[in-house]
């Protein structure tokens, strides 16, 4: 099977492409420049391409190789949620050259959405929530996943989006709190800054995460909204601190240094259960009382 991941030499996307390289499977990576891919994804991927998805013409389908899957993490502008810019330019760009994708023959389609759709709601959150997104990025991203899904009534594809939590690692980008926390470390300053640390969140590993986006995409399934976490709260400071003895970093923390988001809630998290039962079954799965 011939799959695309575009955003391929990314955090996230580097490490879906090392899992798919597990597998007999033709790769195809796409970034912005394909000179970005010095160094950026280990292994071997079939093919490498440039692409500015923002300028994608008539035929980009063709130019990609014609994949049966795309799996899709490209997003830019990470490093400010509330910037409109996620409105203004990375909403329209990311629809439009998915709909000529779609438009031009891909059957199967699987993009990495975001917990921020949830906006600050509390508690455990499942598919069957109702979206309120409180951020710029949260609002692109839960348009986008809502064009999509008016698509598919002009057009037979299927569509699969996996709302990812707090996904940590190596390879992280410098503004993420592990990066921050590493850089301070291997620094050799003495106290890190950080808020009270008392929020509860959902932290995943990004090889997790990434042997979740695969496996999933792989089934070529139409299960629409499925939350990629681990479904268990734990608070920022007990991470962080987790973080220190697993690196063995010589830092003590300086609690409450900065304050809370307002943009999120203190205590939220990601609810398994049909990641989980997907997994195990491979199958399209509602549970009634996850219905909101």
């Amino acid at each position: 099977m011939k799959v695309a991941v575009v955003g391929a030499t990314g955090f996230i996307g580097s490490a879906v492409v090392e899992q798919l390289e597990e597998r007999e499977l033709e790769v195809i990576g796409i970034s912005r420049s394909r000179r970005q891919y010095k160094g950026a994804i280990k292994g071997n991927v079939s093919s490498h391409l440039g692409l500015d998805i923002g300028k994608a013409e008539e035929g980009v389908y063709d130019y990609i190789g014609r994949p049966e899957l795309l799996i899709h993490l490209a997003w830019e502008g990470l490093s400010d949620y509330k910037s409109l810019h996620h409105i203004e330019v990375e909403l329209p760009r990311q629809y439009y050259f998915l709909k000529r994708l779609i438009q031009e023959g891909l059957k199967h389609l699987t993009v990495v959405g975001t917990c921020f759709e949830y906006g600050k709601q509390y508690g455990s959150l499942h598919e069957g929530l109702p979206t309120v997104p409180c951020t710029s990025y949260g609002l692109a991203k839960d348009t986008l996943r809502k064009a999509l899904e008016l698509l598919k009534n002009e057009y037979a594809f299927s569509l699969t989006w996996l709302r990812l939590f707090y996904v940590y690692g190596e390879g992280q980008a410098r503004s993420s709190l592990y990066s921050q926390l590493k850089k301070a470390a291997e620094s050799g300053l003495e106290v890190f800054n950080m808020s009270g640390g008392d929020q509860l969140r959902d932290f995943l590993p990004v090889e997790r995460a990434a042997h979740y986006i695969a496996e999933i995409a792989l089934m070529k399934g139409d299960f629409g909204v499925v939350n990629v976490c681990s479904g268990e709260p734990v608070s920022v400071r007990s991470v962080v601190e987790r973080w220190i003895r697993e690196k063995g970093w010589n830092i003590r923390l300086n609690l409450g240094y900065y304050p809370y988001n307002e943009y999120e809630p203190m205590a939220f998290w990601g609810s398994t259960r049909k990641l989980q039962r997907i997994l195990k079954e491979g199958v399209q799965w509602e549970p009634k009382s996850d219905r909101g």
